[in-house]
């Protein structure tokens, strides 16, 4: 019997590049839609809602649900939810991690948080990483959104949560605890909110360290593809491989029943 497989994908060098479409994304998405296949997209990007990263994906001509989309902001909210149901916490981070956390009644806060809990932004200050750095030093728990040092733009890189809960981490003498991806957690989150099995379903990803890997230790199939950070060459640096490489999503269209 042919199995049916779920997807989880990441969306930056998997569907896009920025603002633009990787050729063959729409034609994969259209087909799972006309095979009722789920899928769910999948980014450690926590600056945006669910919503806003409908609209963003719109301009490039993909139409996703919000319910298909599933953030390292989300994941963390759910976590937190299952470790200390309405904490608080002093937050970094932009209206997709304070949206998510506000979700499940969290107190957002910077007196005695239970939480300091950092995700991505582009308006990183002073004052705010020093309050943060105060806070863990007092005893409230370290949480990253996810472990990415740097992140892509249009003029080159910049610095992601990853780096600037390095800098709290060395002041503090505290690693945080990382959510995102390559954290399985995430995988596994996102699993329950579609309501799929890790047994039949494929991850996508264009990076080894955290699509691959996240996936790998899910227990989930993975396809390396080379049309984002990873070359070639990629997969050999690695002590562990992805099921399958192909070159882009588009060489999976017409086959998203049977992808090997």
């Amino acid at each position: 019997m042919a199995v049916s497989w779920n997807y989880l994908m990441d969306m930056d060098g998997v569907l896009v590049h920025e603002e633009h479409i990787i050729s063959g994304a729409d034609k994969f998405l259209a087909e799972l839609r006309e095979q009722a296949v789920p899928f769910m997209l999948l980014t450690n990007n926590s600056i945006y809602t669910p919503r806003d990263l409908r609209a963003r994906l719109l301009r490039t001509g993909l139409d996703v649900p919000e319910s298909a989309i599933w953030t390292s902001a989300l994941a963390t909210a759910k976590f937190l939810d299952t470790q200390r149901p309405n904490g608080s916490a002093y937050v970094i981070g932009e209206a997709g991690l304070t949206t998510a956390l506000h979700s499940i009644g969290y107190v957002l806060t910077d007196s005695d948080p239970d939480y300091v809990v950092l995700g991505e932004t582009r308006t990183y200050s002073f004052e705010a990483i020093t309050k943060a750095i105060r806070l863990v030093d007092a005893g409230a728990r370290f949480i990253a959104t996810n472990p990415d040092e740097t992140g892509p733009s249009r003029e080159g890189l910049l610095p992601a949560t990853g780096s600037v809960a390095a800098l709290i981490a060395r002041a503090t003498g505290r690693e945080p605890y990382y959510v995102g991806k390559p954290n399985p957690l995430m995988m596994r989150s996102a699993l329950r909110a579609m309501g799929a099995h890790s047994e039949n379903t494929l991850m996508i990803g264009d990076r080894m360290d955290t699509d691959v890997r996240s996936g790998l230790e899910a227990g989930l199939q993975t396809i390396l593809v080379l049309s984002g950070i990873s070359g070639a060459d990629t997969v050999e640096r690695f002590p562990y491989r992805p099921t399958k490489v192909i070159d882009s999503i588009a060489d999976l269209v017409g086959r998203a029943s049977e992808p090997f």
